[in-house]
């Protein structure tokens, strides 16, 4: 597989186009700059607000948590707020909203598959910003 960098630069290697082919993946979607840089801000905007990123780390790995243990867990946020982060991550696909039919009422959520497979590229931006420590030049 390319990555995003080489698709936009046009540095994309063929033997890689053959081995995607050979292997029947969906083919990428071409980016250009401008096309790459939209749907990268519209990728961030799904996890862009105060809390939602606190809220998928305590969903990472399979965990299953109910709205009052997220509430619990997630210091300073109201329960307003909480429930509509969580709603917003719902409606992008991101989290999975289980109700059962009980009294008193139980919710939990988890993550779907598409919001687990985020995991990596958070992973790997704070690696990105790790290395920035490293790369510095010394005073």
């Amino acid at each position: 597989m390319t990555s995003t960098h080489q698709e936009v630069s046009g540095q994309r290697e063929d033997n890689l186009v053959e081995d995607r082919e050979a292997k029947s993946e969906p083919a990428r979607k071409a980016y250009t700059p401008m096309s790459a840089a939209i749907d990268i801000e519209a990728y961030l905007s799904l996890v862009d607000g105060r809390w939602k990123l606190e809220i998928l780390f305590h969903l990472f790995g399979g965990q299953v948590q109910r709205f009052s243990d997220l509430e619990k867990r997630i210091d300073g946020i109201s329960q307003k707020m909480l429930a509509q982060q969580l709603r917003q991550l719902e409606a992008d696909g991101l989290v999975l909203r289980t109700a059962y039919p009980e009294v008193p009422p139980r919710v939990d959520y988890r993550m779907t598959a598409w919001g687990q497979a985020l995991c990596p590229a958070l992973d790997s931006l704070l690696q990105w910003g790790e290395a920035r420590v490293r790369m510095a030049p010394p005073d």
